[in-house]
């Protein structure tokens, strides 16, 4: 019998967050069209808001139907980083409240990662904290970069620490690039389709690079998106680090350690992709993630490309669920 299926890459937006934009946000505005249809905007992009965005029971309906035992909730864009320093807090903090209740009334079905107020790191810090030793929350979804900062900046450093010492992972998902103005990125909705791997894969050369992980030597990172291009451009990077004198030499180790130390989500799914990146890092490295319930995403197929493998029973299940329970401490079946 296959091992049960774990998603660690959907998004639900509480209710009393999308209120509390629609009534008053600096960074993004809720639409609703004729037909009753709600979308949120945010610069660069938006994301329409399906019914299993926001409604509990709907969501455990498509999750049943899938075949899915447990999804690891997150909020998506437009986050509350780019709101007012006391704003973001308040709609953190709200929003980790109500993703507790969730996990809290459904244990088997759901948990959830934080909410963080990026743009005062210090708080941010301090939620991460009340979220995973109060809440019961597993971790914290950061963007790949906040507000065009990129995720190495010092300033996010009290983050850093405190996941470090917390033992909690980070699930590194795209917004729109920080260079989006000018970029040919504007249109054909090539922010998603392009502009969000590109974003994780800059991140994830950003943080290995600049010696973020040997500072914090246990920060755990999960790369969405199969690590963007990186699975095939770490052997480039790892090739500059050897003849580039300003980045050689710098790390404590070579480059493609610090890139298979990390976790890789299956968004989006590829009979190349998913295979090559298992190459690169590993079963043990990589996880399943479905980007539900946004249009892009896909529920129905979260195992599809897993299942047509040729992989081993024990790689099967590291990727169905067996790494995402060692790595968020979650209740066995």
């Amino acid at each position: 019998m296959p091992a049960r299926v774990i998603d660690v890459h959907n998004h639900f937006y509480p209710e009393a967050y999308l209120q509390e934009v629609a009534r008053d946000s600096s960074a993004a505005r809720v639409s609703i069209d004729a037909h009753g249809v709600r979308r949120i905007h945010y610069a660069g992009d938006y994301s329409v808001i399906a019914q299993a965005h926001y409604d509990i029971e709907r969501r455990l309906a498509d999750i049943d139907a899938a075949g899915v035992a447990l999804q690891v909730l997150s909020l998506t864009v437009p986050g509350v980083h780019f709101e007012e320093r006391a704003r973001g807090i308040q709609l953190a903090q709200l929003t980790n409240d109500a993703f507790a209740e969730i996990a809290q009334a459904h244990p088997q079905r759901f948990a959830a990662f934080a909410t963080l107020p990026m743009q005062a790191p210090e708080e941010a810090a301090r939620e991460l904290e009340r979220a995973t030793t109060e809440l019961g929350l597993v971790g914290a979804m950061l963007f790949s970069n906040m507000g065009g900062a990129p995720l190495d900046a010092p300033l996010f450093w009290p983050v850093y620490e405190a996941a470090d010492a917390l033992g909690v992972p980070l699930l590194i998902h795209p917004t729109a690039p920080s260079a989006l103005l000018g970029s040919n990125m504007e249109d054909l909705r090539l922010v998603p389709l392009l502009g969000f791997p590109f974003e994780v894969t800059l991140a994830a050369a950003r943080v290995v690079l600049s010696g973020l992980l040997d500072r914090f030597p246990n920060l755990t990172l999960i790369m969405s998106q199969l690590g963007g291009t990186l699975p095939m451009l770490a052997e480039r990077i790892e090739r500059g680090y050897d003849v580039y004198p300003e980045i050689a030499g710098s790390l404590q180790e070579r480059p493609s350690v610090y890139f298979r130390r990390m976790y890789y989500d299956s968004v989006p799914y590829g009979r190349a992709g998913i295979p090559l990146t298992i190459a690169f890092a590993g079963s043990e490295r990589v996880v399943l993630a479905s980007d539900h319930p946004h249009a892009i995403g896909d529920l129905d197929g979260l195992t599809a490309v897993i299942d047509a493998l040729d992989l081993s029973p024990d790689d099967a299940a590291n990727i169905r669920c067996r790494n995402l329970e060692r790595l968020l401490n979650l209740p066995p079946a």
